[in-house]
């Protein structure tokens, strides 16, 4: 593949969110010493980075499926960046509607300081009705209100000490905050799928995190992400994610689900390397396992037989 650059990839981590829809069954008894095992494996295999989720409080309705674990994700990654030197650290994705972006930016502002600049802050619109109106915060509207937290996020987490910013929903000015992030620019990925999502994440993003959109969906939404950013006569560096199917590296001994893709490194490789010529530049990997240890086995081995073929 020469004259294309490799695919990045990052993992969403186990244990700190337990969605019946992805959760293994060794998880549901882990706990912080496993989230630490993963998050050095992953950083040893040379992963770009390690993302955690946000949900402040589930309803009973949803708990079912949602289950009601869910850490919260300033104070996991913060905990990782302490145990970590050189991997990312992403919110995959921040609700950030749920809380005034002076709060969001005080929060990730300190813990890009903190870890010496390998924040990466994605952001989205939320789903739950009933976490925001227990918040005090709007629902119906949250669309409009995180394209204009999106602004005042930057503002907030640029390089001026008082930042300031002046909106419909939030308005501010001659308030300090330091410390300020580490990094000149944090980059900011917006983390959805519908068209608001893809149009916000185009005209607001320095990167795209869908949600879930499987392969045969990506080129079109990419497709309309390039040409958004090119109406807009926007041009600066953008990074275009992907959610990959569940994986195993080999040839699993027990049912992984027809949705995995196994076999051996260069067939996994080879599957993977179509998201590039969609014109993906970073995935987030899942592997199936049935315990910590044969996750940080199929992170290891992603990382030295099936990455250095991306």
């Amino acid at each position: 593949m020469a004259g294309v650059s490799a695919l990045a990839y990052g993992i969403q981590l186990p244990v700190q969110s337990q969605s019946t829809l992805y959760t293994e069954e060794w998880e549901t008894g882990a706990g912080p010493q496993d989230l630490v095992a993963v998050a050095r494996a992953a950083e040893e295999a040379g992963f770009a980075y390690v993302a955690c989720c946000d949900h402040v409080a589930v309803p009973r309705r949803l708990a079912p499926a949602m289950s009601t674990v869910w850490y919260d994700p300033v104070a996991t990654l913060a905990h990782l960046a302490a145990v970590t030197e050189r991997v990312r650290l992403l919110s995959h994705v921040a609700v950030v509607g749920l809380r005034h972006p002076l709060l969001t930016a005080k929060q990730y502002a300190t813990l890009d300081h903190l870890s010496g600049g390998r924040l990466v802050l994605g952001v989205g619109a939320g789903h739950v009705r009933e976490e925001f109106e227990a918040l005090g915060a709007d629902f119906e509207r949250r669309g409009a209100v995180l394209d204009e937290s999106i602004d005042a996020l930057r503002a907030a987490l640029g390089p001026d000490e008082f930042p300031e910013h002046h909106g419909k929903h939030y308005d501010f000015a001659g308030l300090g905050q330091r410390p300020r992030p580490a990094q000149p620019h944090v980059p900011l990925w917006v983390g959805g799928s519908s068209p608001a999502a893809v149009r916000r994440a185009a005209l607001k993003g320095d990167g795209w995190l869908p949600q879930g959109d499987p392969r045969e969906r990506l080129p079109a939404q990419i497709g309309r992400i390039r040409r958004l950013r090119e109406d807009a006569g926007l041009d600066g560096p953008y990074t275009v994610g992907a959610l990959t199917e569940p994986l195993y590296v080999g040839t699993p001994a027990w049912e992984v689900g027809r949705r995995t893709v196994t076999g051996p490194p260069r067939a996994l490789a080879e599957s993977l390397r179509a998201y590039r010529a969609m014109g993906v530049d970073q995935i987030q990997v899942r592997f199936r396992s049935r315990s910590r240890a044969e996750l940080t086995d199929q992170v290891a081995a992603f990382g030295a037989e099936v990455a250095p073929d991306l």
